[in-house]
């Protein structure tokens, strides 16, 4: 099992090394032009092209300047770790401009994680159980509607009926919960359920097709003949089968949302780190782009590296492929 994890381990260091490589070329070598150009921001001076040239080491060979950008991602430069470099518009550090919004989307994902797995596997389970059933077709209703309802629409509607015309909750913006728990829930609760439900919709189909499949098989059939109960059957034999395609899902699905629920954000006024990363392109503030993409990057590759350990605790039998 060590062995397995080491592995792992090693082949995402590798893929987060490629993506640092990929993004380097995106920003630094493919588009036509002067680097310190793109990086400085409006109307940018002589002496700061200069300057940012100098720093970024474009004055020397491509080798020295990738290695440079790797060395500072992977050990951290004088703003802290990761090494992020600083914004030449501002003057600020990336990683404290990152670091200010990541909070806001952060907790925007783990409310709507919640929401949507706890929902949507509910769901899904409870539709294959009652195949074909009001309950079935219900269910196959909401994740149709789901899926089809546009965020930004959704949300809007949200926010007419449970702020504008009702008063239940919180309009748009954000409020930390070190300030004001109450306030934070109330201003949050829209966004949690605006997001979870186009991904709830998702979990409950693939739940109930797998766990459908599952209830087909062999094993579930000589479950039933030894007498053990429907619930022990479902939750015990055919949910745990049911679980790895949900595990790859919900961890790709969070690292995803990591560079930003956008549409979500921009609809309740959140500002997070899609909106940073929208404003900051917006203004040709690239190198806060950079970090943004390099953190949301690194984070499905995590992601993928906590889905893979899960896996083999989930079924023994990947840990020995």
């Amino acid at each position: 099992m060590i062995f397995y994890i080491a592995r792992r381990l090693v082949w995402t260091l590798v893929v987060i090394f490629c993506v640092i490589f990929i993004t380097y070329l995106v920003f630094y070598k493919l588009p036509a032009g002067n680097p310190a150009l793109r990086f400085a921001g409006k109307s940018p001076t002589q002496a700061e092209l200069n300057e940012i040239e100098h720093r970024l080491g474009l004055d020397k060979p491509f080798y020295v300047q990738f290695g440079k950008y790797a060395y500072h991602f992977f050990v951290g430069d004088k703003y802290g770790w990761p090494g992020l470099g600083y914004t030449f518009a501002s003057g600020a550090s990336v990683k404290s401009l990152v670091f200010s919004r990541a909070p806001r989307t952060l907790l925007l994902i783990a409310g709507a994680a919640v929401l949507w797995l706890v929902s949507g596997v509910a769901i899904g389970v409870l539709s294959a159980v009652r195949r074909r059933s009001v309950v079935d077709r219900l269910a196959m209703s909401f994740a149709l509607f789901g899926i089809s309802t546009p965020v930004f629409w959704l949300g809007l509607m949200m926010l007419y009926i449970f702020w504008s015309t009702l008063g239940w909750a919180g309009g748009t913006g954000y409020v930390s919960p070190a300030d004001s728990f109450t306030g934070f829930f109330s201003h949050m609760i829209l966004p949690w359920i605006t997001l979870a439900l186009l991904y709830a919709a998702f979990y409950a189909r693939i739940t109930r097709n797998n766990l459908l499949e599952t209830l087909g098989e062999d094993y579930i059939r000589t479950a039933r003949a030894k007498g053990l109960s429907e619930r022990r059957v479902i939750f015990k034999h055919g949910l745990r089968a049911t679980l790895t395609p949900i595990v790859t899902m919900f961890g790709l699905d969070i690292a995803l949302l990591v560079g930003g629920a956008v549409i979500t954000e921009t609809v309740f006024n959140i500002q997070g780190l899609g909106y940073l990363a929208i404003n900051s392109a917006t203004n040709q503030d690239l190198p806060i782009v950079a970090g943004v993409v390099l953190l949301a990057a690194a984070a499905v590759a995590i992601a993928n590296l906590i889905v893979d350990i899960l896996y083999a605790f989930i079924d023994p039998r990947v840990r020995y492929a």
